[in-house]
C-alpha cells in the first residue's frame, strides 16, 4: 500500500514523496487492546451496591481517585506504544526519486572454460609458470570490471555449461564470482556447444544490437549436447554475436596427432557470427585481446530508473519505547503514593 504526498521544493516546483506500507494488514490488529480490556474488566465495580457517607473523602485518601485517574492516562499511553509497535510491524519505508541507470553499453556474456586442462601450468607471469586458470581469472576480472555501462553475465563450463550470474550492472558481484571459480565446478571435459546455447537462451531478450559473447577455452568440444556449429547458426539468426579465444602455451599439434586448441571450429564459430577468434598463448597476448574487446562502441538500450528505498520502521520503535519509558516512569512515581495512601488511610 502506497501514500502520495507532495512537497514543495521551491523554484524547482513540487516533489512528490511516496511512503509504501510493505504489511499494511498488521493495522488490523489495532483494536485488540481495547477489545481486551472491554472484556476482561470486572463488572461488578462498575456500580456499588451500597453508598456511604464521605466516600469521595475516603477515596482521596485511599488515593484511589488518583488510581483511576491515572490508570485512565495509563491506557491512552499503553495505546498509543500498541499503535506505535503496529505501524513499526507494518515496515513503512520510504521511496525516492526515480534515478535513471546508464541506458548504453552492452549485454556481454562471459564463457570462461574450467576443464580439467586449465590446471596446466604453462602461462608465464614474470620468472614463473602459473596455471592457465590462474592467468585467465586475474585478466577476465580485470576485464569486466573496466566494462562499465555494460551489463556483464558469467557462464562456467567443463563437461556441463552453467549460469554462475546473470546479466547485470553489478561488476563487482561478477568479479567475485570470477576469482571464485574453481576447476572442477563443472566437470573435467568441455562442453563448448552448451555453453554457446546457454549463452544464446540468456542473450536472446536483449535488444539485437547489443548482444555479445565472449567465450575462452583451451580445448576441443568433447562433451556437448549442442554442436556448436549448430548454435553459432543460431546465434547468427538471433544477431548474438560470439567472439571466442583459444588460450594455450601450445597451438601446434600433440603427440596424438591432433591439435590441442580446436581453433579451426571457435574461427568458424566466430566467423558465422560477425565476431572474431583470437589466439592467446601467453597472459600478455589474452591481455591484448581484452583491450581488443573492450573498444567495442556501446549502443543506445531501453531506459531503465531505479528508485532508492529507505526504511522507517524504527521511527514508531523508538517512540514506542520512549511511551514505555514515560508510562514507566509515571507508575513508579504514583504506586508509593498510592502505597501511602492505603497504609494511613
Amino acid at each position: 500500500m502506497r501514500c502520495l504526498t507532495r512537497s514543495n521544493t521551491g523554484s524547482s516546483g513540487t516533489r512528490l514523496i511516496v511512503l509504501e506500507w510493505l504489511w499494511p494488514w498488521v493495522f488490523a490488529a489495532a483494536p485488540v487492546p481495547w477489545l481486551v480490556h472491554f472484556f476482561s474488566r470486572d463488572k461488578s465495580q462498575q456500580s456499588a451496591a451500597l453508598r456511604a457517607p464521605f466516600a469521595a473523602r475516603w477515596r482521596g485518601l485511599s488515593g484511589s481517585g488518583a488510581s483511576a485517574k491515572s490508570s485512565r492516562g495509563s491506557w491512552w499511553l499503553l495505546w498509543l506504544a500498541w499503535m506505535m509497535l503496529i505501524t513499526a510491524v507494518a515496515r513503512p519505508q520510504w521511496i525516492g526519486e526515480p534515478i535513471e541507470l546508464p541506458n548504453t553499453g552492452r549485454d556481454l556474456m562471459l564463457g570462461l572454460d574450467l576443464s580439467g586442462s586449465m590446471q596446466i601450468e604453462d602461462m608465464q607471469i614474470g620468472s614463473r609458470l602459473v596455471p592457465r586458470i590462474t592467468a585467465v581469472k586475474a585478466i577476465a576480472a580485470d576485464f569486466t570490471q573496466r566494462r562499465q555501462g555494460d551489463r556483464v553475465g558469467l557462464i562456467l563450463f567443463g563437461t556441463r555449461a552453467y549460469l554462475q550470474a546473470p546479466l547485470t550492472f553489478d561488476l563487482s558481484t561478477v568479479t567475485r564470482f570470477i576469482d571464485e571459480a574453481q576447476l572442477g565446478f563443472a566437470g573435467e571435459d568441455t562442453a563448448i556447444g552448451d555453453a554457446l546455447g546457454l549463452a544464446i537462451k540468456r542473450l536472446r531478450e536483449r535488444p539485437a544490437s547489443s548482444r555479445i559473447f565472449v567465450l575462452l577455452t583451451d580445448g576441443q568440444d568433447t562433451a556437448s549436447t549442442v554442436d556448436p556449429m549448430e548454435a553459432a547458426a543460431l546465434a547468427a539468426q538471433l544477431n548474438v554475436k560470439i567472439y571466442t579465444i583459444g588460450i594455450s602455451r601450445n597451438l601446434g599439434r600433440t603427440s596424438r596427432g591432433r591439435s590441442e586448441v580446436d581453433e579451426a571450429m571457435l574461427n568458424a564459430v566466430a566467423e558465422a557470427t560477425g565476431g572474431r577468434y583470437f589466439r592467446a598463448t601467453s597472459p600478455a597476448e589474452l591481455e591484448a585481446v581484452y583491450a581488443l574487446l573492450d573498444e567495442l562502441e556501446p549502443v543506445e538500450q531501453e531506459a531503465s530508473t531505479f528508485r532508492p528505498k529507505r526504511a522507517l520502521s524504527w521511527i514508531p520503535l523508538l517512540v514506542a519505547i520512549g511511551l514505555a519509558s514515560l508510562l514507566a516512569v509515571i507508575r513508579s512515581r504514583w504506586l508509593p503514593r498510592r502505597s501511602a495512601g492505603a497504609r494511613y488511610g
